[in-house]
């Protein structure tokens, strides 16, 4: 550890809880209902081709939103700065996972990519672990020693922190999981003070990261730039998703065909529950329906900076900016690849993809801004 830098957890504060945000609240059941609504609408034809059960994805993915429900209430009940103890042992947890992908066999047969972990039934991916590690333990850290963020020892030692997981992350390979977690490790350092020299060399390495896969030096990256720039150049594989994803928004106009008039989800798009049912959102609801979700989007992210800026200390505020980074930010790079604005990474769309697993973490950590919330009633009064 480099000298001077403090880990020590803040004297224990006898705190009182107040009332959560209701706009954020409002926001995250808005989000989250419509997302249930547009990933039933988008799945039943596959879930029926397939499964012989036209509600076999909605009905799983209401059972794990019931559940991150109860378990964001539980989450915002319980004093945020409890959180800051297990800061080490998340990072450290999250590390091991990501390490243990790199030794096991892919779970998909047929393609070289280990992003899952399974445990009997449920299946996860240990960089959802990881972003919410990052926050934390940055959160964290910077609040601790923000005196400190002129200072190259310290700022060494975040960007090896950072550095280790994006590495782990990225031969994967997951770069759309890569980006998002580096962002977000830079974005809480800019915030908390880093100097201006500092973010210069930070954009030297992301561009030299950007060259390597654009030169082919990471060939997987490569390759979806390339196919990205030119869909067409293979529409029956690698473009072919890309290809139906546009087929399906320009299909949908202005107003859309309507809600569950979608004809692309009729194994067009493959997998249209996943990260391409933004795709189907543009098609059913049409640009006006798709802005409006954009907006609701840009309206949570809004919520949480507020709620941010008024956190009672430094690590309320840190906490609470990264968990909003990290909603807003995927959001951005989903319904970016959606459109074919940036090349085909694999992300998905929150509290609309499916995945149980991930909405009940999506949902806790949502739990945890609603913690930071109370704190920020608290000092009002």
């Amino acid at each position: 550890m480099a000298k001077g830098i403090s880990t020590e957890k803040p004297a224990k504060i006898k705190r009182k809880q107040g009332k959560i945000d209701i706009t954020f609240l409002s926001l995250i059941l808005i989000l989250l209902t419509i997302g249930l609504i547009m990933l039933f609408s988008a799945s039943y034809a596959y879930s029926l081709t397939y499964y012989n059960n036209s509600f076999k994805f909605i009905l799983r993915q209401s059972i794990f939103a019931a559940v991150g429900l109860v378990v964001m209430f539980i989450f915002s009940k319980i004093d945020y700065h409890v959180y800051r103890k297990f800061s080490w042992l998340v990072y450290a947890v999250s590390i091991a996972m990501l390490a243990f992908l790199l030794i096991m066999p892919p779970m998909i047969k047929g393609m070289d990519v280990k992003r899952w972990i399974a445990i009997g039934p449920l299946t996860f991916q240990p960089s959802e672990i990881a972003k919410f590690a990052i926050v934390l333990l940055f959160a964290h850290l910077i609040a601790a020693n923000y005196n400190l963020m002129s200072r190259f020892k310290f700022i060494a030692l975040l960007a090896i922190l950072l550095g280790i997981v994006c590495g782990l992350v990225i031969f994967e390979p997951h770069i759309s999981a890569t980006l998002l977690i580096g962002l977000i490790g830079v974005l809480l350092m800019i915030i908390g003070g880093l100097n201006w020299k500092y973010i210069a060399m930070m954009g030297g390495v992301i561009g030299v990261g950007a060259l390597a896969i654009v030169s082919g030096v990471i060939s997987y990256g490569s390759d979806r730039i390339k196919y990205w720039i030119n869909p067409w150049a293979d529409p029956t594989d690698l473009g072919y998703q890309t290809i139906q994803s546009l087929l399906a928004i320009g299909s949908g106009g202005i107003m859309g065909r309507g809600l569950g008039k979608s004809r692309q989800k009729y194994l067009w798009v493959p997998e249209p529950h996943n990260d391409f049912i933004f795709s189907i959102v543009c098609e059913e609801l049409g640009i006006i329906g798709a802005m409006i979700i954009i907006l609701l989007f840009c309206a949570l992210v809004w919520r949480g900076f507020t709620i941010a800026i008024k956190a009672p200390d430094k690590f309320g505020c840190l906490l609470s900016l990264g968990l909003t980074f990290q909603v807003g930010l995927q959001a951005i790079l989903n319904i970016l690849v959606v459109t074919n604005t940036i090349p085909n990474t694999g992300i998905s769309l929150p509290f609309f993809s499916y995945g149980g697993t991930s909405l009940v973490l999506l949902l806790a950590q949502m739990g945890i801004i609603l913690s930071v919330s109370r704190q920020t009633q608290l000092k009002k009064l």
